[in-house]
């Protein structure tokens, strides 16, 4: 009922939810473990040291952590960059390797740049193969037919992410943290993410870590059934979200996506420039101008969020399994996504 309520509601009115750009009511400010990160790594991530960042909970719901945006200027770029041109690459899957023959996924970058560079308000004009992009895989690939990791489908995961991801994670308490799995997902204005809870991973003791990156989004924290009333909060453009402990195993959902609250075509956290002089070792590059301008064409209507596993707990194994071919894919494109056009697709609950 809120999930539809959250979708329908006028975006002018949206009383009730948890802004942690201006936090009260049930928000808290939460303890991060700042000696875990030195301010050397951090930089190297592109954030900001951690003494500078401002961590929030949730009465109600212990282990959840929001951090709103705690990255150094421009490197936001360098994630959006790697979320629509690097990442949705082979080895990597996506929801178009189900419909497509795999020469014609290998490139998307370069199949849409031009079409997204050109690309004016019209509506009707047609969608460049990355704004079809729904999902991309990355580590292990989820089997979205059996709803499980396997052993047999399994690609390195990106360095920078799992760089990145180490030390989110290591700022809030959970040293040794190990991204072997992600699941990217790509919003437009009418997009949602159903009612599901995060289960299939095989160590539960280690946090899910969520960021998100161009338009915003209201986000949907309910609790372990189903049917308990959830609290609704924005996310915007450089929040990282950490769900760990009691939090881990709740139902969440995105049933609305938003324009920029700043009334800009991008959020002001998207303009500011990289800086010449990055670090020895950064796993942050430099986006070229014309890179960034169809990265910039494409979050005028879009959000991507980053969604990073730990599968397996330190020398744990796959069970053995008989008759399963983990080849991870999707029965469906939107299989993982509602929009306004495919309603007749039941999200999974992954």
């Amino acid at each position: 009922r809120l999930f539809r309520f959250y979708r329908q509601r006028d975006a002018s009115d949206l009383r009730g939810v948890v802004d942690f750009s201006a936090p009260g009511g049930q928000v808290f400010r939460s303890q991060l473990s700042i000696s875990s990160v030195s301010d050397q790594d951090a930089y190297k991530a592109g954030l900001q040291p951690v003494s500078q960042w401002k961590a929030y909970g949730l009465s109600g719901y212990p282990g959840f952590i929001f951090i709103p945006n705690p990255f150094l200027p421009g490197c936001q770029r360098h994630w959006v960059k790697q979320c629509l041109k690097l990442y949705p690459e082979k080895p990597n899957v996506c929801n178009l390797d189900l419909h497509m023959a795999p020469e014609k996924t290998t490139d998307l970058w370069g199949q849409s740049k031009e079409q997204l560079r050109r690309k004016g308000s019209n509506k009707w004009e047609p969608r460049s193969l990355l704004e079809k992009l729904r999902w991309v895989t990355l580590g292990y690939h989820y089997n979205w037919d059996t709803k499980k990791y396997s052993a047999n489908h399994h690609t390195p995961f990106p360095s920078d992410l799992a760089f990145l991801s180490e030390q989110v994670a290591a700022a809030c308490g959970f040293r040794g943290f190990q991204a072997q799995a992600g699941i990217l997902n790509y919003y437009h204005f009418d997009s949602s993410l159903g009612i599901h809870v995060d289960e299939s991973e095989l160590d539960h003791s280690r946090p899910l870590l969520s960021f998100s990156f161009g338009q915003s989004s209201i986000f949907l924290l309910g609790g372990p059934k189903r049917e308990e009333a959830p609290t609704a909060m924005f996310m915007h453009s450089g929040d990282i979200m950490v769900m760990s402990g009691f939090s881990r195993l709740l139902y969440h959902a995105v049933p609305r996506v938003l324009p920029n609250p700043e009334g800009t075509a991008l959020p002001s956290c998207l303009d500011q420039p990289l800086s010449s002089a990055l670090p020895v070792g950064s796993v942050i590059e430099h986006s070229s101008e014309e890179d960034w301008q169809v990265c910039a064409k494409y979050l005028q209507s879009s959000r991507i969020n980053m969604t990073v596993r730990q599968v397996l707990a330190e020398g744990q194994k796959f069970p053995e399994e008989s008759g399963t071919n983990g080849k991870g894919q999707a029965p469906s494109e939107d299989s993982y996504h509602e929009n306004s056009k495919a309603k007749r697709h039941k999200p999974n609950t992954v």
